[in-house]
């Protein structure tokens, strides 16, 4: 049901991640109540699960008004070995079909939003996507349509659930642009390869602001958190070069991008123009809908 203004209770795994801590402070900055899913001993206030085996008393949802399923395996966070390409995909399906079995077995009309991304729509180059297109090809496209796939028992038990496919997400602290800025306040963060790949973006802002949005809109299915403005990834350098005052001119070739980040930079230098018609069509206003005001928000989140 829409969000009727009253407190809500919502449960986050992955809370202590850049985008779950971020929004666990703004659900309870608006009076929510939330809990945590953690795979430690729970302290009040927590629920203990652990999706590796598994394991999640339904009992311990009681109540909730909705599940925001972040946790897994970070996909830039390590090279990709055949090792860490089964903990990102294992990851994503155990922690999503834990989280939905146990939902599905308890029985209540909790929403479960489960974190999804778009690289379910692959290397697509020049082509417009919205949630109506295709899923593409690669690895993660492949890890994606397992992860949603996984959300099932909760959708045939008749339990709204979003699949939410958040894109880049700009943050001063954590994510890729933690990296970036350091760089391109030297003017060195210049295109990635050609620079001609589009970016799908969304700033931490929107992001948080969004989740909330599908928490309290009555949404089911895909749903792209990216910006309505899908950019080349050198237009995105040089907004940003241009709000520090510092043109980013220096290209970073895609070979030597291939050799820092292995097999993880084809999907850097994969291009996805994506736009989110379901999230607008849905009423759900931008704060930061251009990159202008994007990086602006990056360099001084006081704005």
């Amino acid at each position: 049901m829409p969000h009727t203004g009253l407190p809500q209770r919502v449960a986050i795994s992955g809370a202590s991640g850049l985008i779950g801590s971020a929004l666990s402070a703004f659900l309870r900055a608006r009076g929510d109540d939330v809990v945590h899913l953690v795979r430690r001993r729970p302290s009040p206030g927590e629920i203990g699960w652990d999706p590796t085996s598994r394991t999640l008393d339904p009992s311990d949802l009681s109540g909730l008004t909705a599940v925001v399923h972040l946790a897994g395996a970070g996909v830039g966070d390590h090279r990709w070995t055949p090792a860490y390409k089964h903990e990102i995909l294992s990851s994503r399906v155990n922690g999503t079909a834990t989280i939905a079995t146990a939902l599905a077995d308890l029985g209540e009309p909790i929403a479960l939003v489960s974190g999804s991304a778009i690289g379910v729509y692959g290397d697509r180059g020049e082509r417009i996507l919205t949630e109506d297109s295709a899923a593409g090809q690669g690895f993660l496209a492949d890890v994606v349509r397992a992860w949603e796939a996984a959300a099932s028992p909760a959708q045939k038990a008749g339990l709204r659930v979003v699949l939410a496919r958040t894109g880049l997400v700009l943050s001063p602290h954590g994510g890729a642009m933690e990296r970036v800025l350091p760089l391109a306040r030297l003017g060195l963060a210049g295109p990635l390869g050609t620079g001609r790949q589009y970016w799908s973006w969304i700033t931490l802002h929107d992001e948080v602001r969004a989740l909330a949005h599908l928490i309290d809109q009555d949404l089911a299915g895909p749903v792209n958190l990216v910006s309505p403005q899908p950019l080349r990834q050198a237009e995105v350098m040089k907004a940003l070069g241009t709000v520090l005052g510092r043109p980013a001119l220096l290209p970073a070739p895609a070979l030597a991008l291939k050799v820092i980040l292995g097999e993880f930079a084809s999907d850097v230098l994969a291009s996805d123009r994506i736009l989110p018609s379901v999230l607008t069509a849905s009423g759900f206003v931008f704060d930061h809908d251009t990159i202008e005001r994007a990086m602006r928000w990056l360099v001084d989140p006081s704005q």
